[in-house]
């Protein structure tokens, strides 16, 4: 698998992190409002809450993710490498969001941040090879 792969995998991954948002707003007696989707999802509270928080997180991670992943393979990082480096992110994110939802906070943190050295390792390796 191309190294570029990953790029649309993780930003399908960061699209799906709404669908627990979606559930709860669902369930939440008046069904899912498209009209107004932002000021019912405001309103969520518990697990909903939750999963808006780490959907917007998620939202918020792509980006420094893109960055990472186009720096190494622009960069000549080993694909094998960025495969690994890349696996993590999706892996620690997906805990990520999983402990968010069950409100364990500092395993979520511990997630956060191996998410966020992955990005860092995938932006400094070029660097350090130069």
């Amino acid at each position: 698998m191309s190294p570029w792969m990953h790029l649309p995998i993780a930003f399908a991954w960061t699209l799906l992190t709404k669908a627990p948002v979606a559930a709860a707003m669902n369930r939440s007696g008046r069904g899912y409002d498209n009209r107004n989707p932002r000021i019912q999802q405001a309103g969520l509270t518990g697990w909903g809450a939750r999963g808006l928080a780490g959907h917007k997180n998620a939202m918020e991670a792509f980006p420094p993710l893109a960055a990472g992943l186009i720096a190494a393979i622009v960069g000549g990082v080993d694909p094998t490498t960025i495969h690994v480096l890349a696996i993590v992110w999706l892996v620690a994110r997906g805990a990520y969001l999983a402990l968010y939802l069950a409100d364990v906070h500092w395993a979520r943190s511990l997630a956060w941040g191996l998410a966020v050295a992955s990005v860092f390792g995938m932006m400094i390796l070029p660097a350090l090879s130069a």
